[in-house]
């Protein structure tokens, strides 16, 4: 976790020091400041520093990970990550039904967004329960 909070507590310092210069720089070349993209600015820093001080504090209270550590071998991050599934077509259920929902977004077809948006979650669902029921179901369960 040190890795990551390290990645958006610099992002964050980033975006923290562009900000003025942004206000600045609109304020020169248009003659008033752009608020919106000063506010983006300080919400996307914010939310930033929101990540990083999670992570952070996740991180001093768990064990080092192997990605943490400077002396780690690649052999200490080996062993079982997951499971995920070889075979599914749910993924791609999801991704049209939300290529449908975006595109109803593009043209404001308010029906084609909650026919998508259905879709979406039906199609998360099946993929969630996908070994729980049918000819999939594992016996332990």
């Amino acid at each position: 976790m040190k890795a990551e909070w390290r990645i958006f507590g610099g992002v964050a310092l980033f975006l923290a020091l562009v900000m003025p210069v942004y206000a600045w720089w609109s304020n020169h070349d248009l003659g008033h400041v752009d608020w919106v993209g000063s506010t983006a600015l300080v919400m996307s820093t914010l939310l930033c520093a929101m990540c990083a001080g999670y992570f952070w504090f996740v991180s001093r209270r768990i064990d080092p990970r192997p990605e943490d550590r400077y002396d780690a071998e690649i052999a200490d991050g080996a062993g079982e990550i997951g499971f995920f599934s070889p075979g599914s077509y749910w993924p791609f259920g999801i991704a049209a039904f939300a290529t449908v929902a975006g595109v109803g977004m593009v043209f404001w077809m308010v029906w084609l967004i909650v026919v998508g948006l259905i879709g979406v979650i039906l199609a998360a669902c099946a993929m969630i329960f996908e070994y729980y029921t049918g000819t999939r179901r594992t016996a332990e369960h």
